[in-house]
C-alpha cells in the first residue's frame, strides 16, 4: 500500500486547480502519475471514502475529496463508519492510534 501517494494525490486535488481539471478530463492519466496499487486506484475511481479511510487517509484531506465527489457532511461521516464495518479496522496512518488506545 502506498498511503503517501494516495494522500499526495488527494492533497493536490484539494489545492490545485490544474489537478482538479485533470481529475475531470483525464482521471486515468492523473492516477497513472502516482505509485498506487490496484485497491487504491479502485477506491479513488469509486469514490469509496470508507475504504480510503480504512487505508489510513487523513480525515482532513479526505473530507475535501468527499466534497469534491459531491458528498454532504453527514454522508462523509457515515461513509467512514461504513468503511470500518465493511473493511475492518484502520490499517495505517494516524487513525491506527485510536485502535491501539482502545486495547
Amino acid at each position: 500500500m502506498s498511503l503517501y501517494y494516495v494522500q499526495k494525490l488527494l492533497y493536490q486535488l484539494n489545492r490545485d486547480s490544474h489537478t482538479q481539471q485533470r481529475y475531470r478530463e483525464d482521471f486515468e492519466g492523473l492516477l497513472a502519475e502516482y505509485e498506487l496499487d490496484d485497491e487504491e486506484r479502485d477506491a479513488l475511481r469509486d469514490g469509496d471514502i470508507g475504504l480510503l479511510y480504512v487505508m489510513g487517509v487523513n480525515g482532513q484531506i479526505l473530507m475535501h475529496y468527499s466534497a469534491l465527489i459531491g458528498q454532504e457532511w453527514h454522508e462523509y461521516i457515515e461513509a467512514m463508519k461504513d468503511g470500518v464495518k465493511q473493511h475492518g479496522p484502520v490499517r495505517g496512518g494516524l487513525y491506527t492510534l485510536l485502535e491501539e488506545r482502545d486495547q
